[in-house]
C-alpha cells in the first residue's frame, strides 16, 4: 500500500543524500523513479539534486504551477522522490495524496519544516497535515551536541531573524542549531 512520507530536518542532515540513495536502490532493482526538485533552488544548477557530499543527479524541475499528478500519470514510476518539499504548494501536496491514493505510487518528500524565523514553510505545513508518515531526520547543533531543530541565518556575520522567508544559501548563510542555542544567539527573551 503506497503512502505519502514527509521526512524533515534542518540543513546538513543528509536529506539530499538520502534521496539519491533511495533512487539508486530502486534503480538497482530495475524499478523506475521520478525525482523532483524546485526551480527556485539552482545553487548547483537547475534541475539537479545535489548532496553536500558531492553526489548529484538530474531531476524534473517543479514550479508552483507544475501538475505533479499529471507527470506521475505520464511516467508511472515505482516511486516518486521530492527534494526541498517546503517549496511545494498546498495544491501540489494534495496532488501527491492523489498519486498515492489513486495511482498507488509511494511518494517520499524531504525538506525543511521551519525557516530561520522559526515559521513553517507553507509546503511543509501542508505536508504535516496530509502525510501518512512524518519522520524527522536528525541533525546536530552547530554550537553544541544537542539535536538541531532550528536554523540561524547570518547577515554580515551577525545572526538575524527578520527578512524574506526564502533566501537560498548554505553554511555561508545558515547554521542548524538546537532551541537553546537559537535563543541564546538571537538573544530572545
Amino acid at each position: 500500500m503506497a503512502q505519502l512520507y514527509f521526512r524533515y530536518s534542518t540543513m546538513n542532515a543528509g536529506k539530499s543524500t538520502e534521496i539519491l540513495k533511495i533512487a539508486h536502490n530502486y534503480e538497482e532493482q530495475n524499478k523506475k523513479v521520478l525525482l523532483f526538485t524546485p526551480a527556485i533552488d539552482d545553487r548547483y544548477g537547475k534541475g539537479k539534486i545535489t548532496s553536500r557530499m558531492g553526489f548529484q543527479r538530474d531531476a524534473v524541475i517543479f514550479y508552483s504551477n507544475t501538475d505533479v499528478y499529471k507527470k506521475a500519470e505520464e511516467v508511472r514510476p515505482d516511486c516518486i522522490l521530492i527534494d526541498e518539499g517546503q517549496f511545494l504548494t498546498r495544491e501540489q501536496v494534495i496532488h501527491l495524496t492523489h498519486i498515492v491514493d489513486r495511482l498507488n505510487i509511494p511518494v517520499i518528500v524531504y525538506g525543511l519544516k521551519n525557516d530561520y524565523r522559526n515559521h513553517l514553510f507553507s509546503g511543509s505545513e501542508a505536508l504535516l497535515l496530509f502525510s501518512d508518515k512524518i519522520e524527522e531526520v536528525k541533525a546536530v547543533c552547530w554550537h553544541c551536541h544537542k539535536k538541531a531543530t532550528m536554523l540561524i541565518k547570518f547577515k554580515d556575520g551577525k545572526p538575524v531573524n527578520e527578512g524574506p522567508q526564502i533566501e537560498l544559501g548554505g553554511n555561508d548563510k545558515y547554521v542548524s542549531v538546537c532551541r537553546r542555542c537559537y535563543s541564546e544567539k538571537l538573544e530572545l527573551k
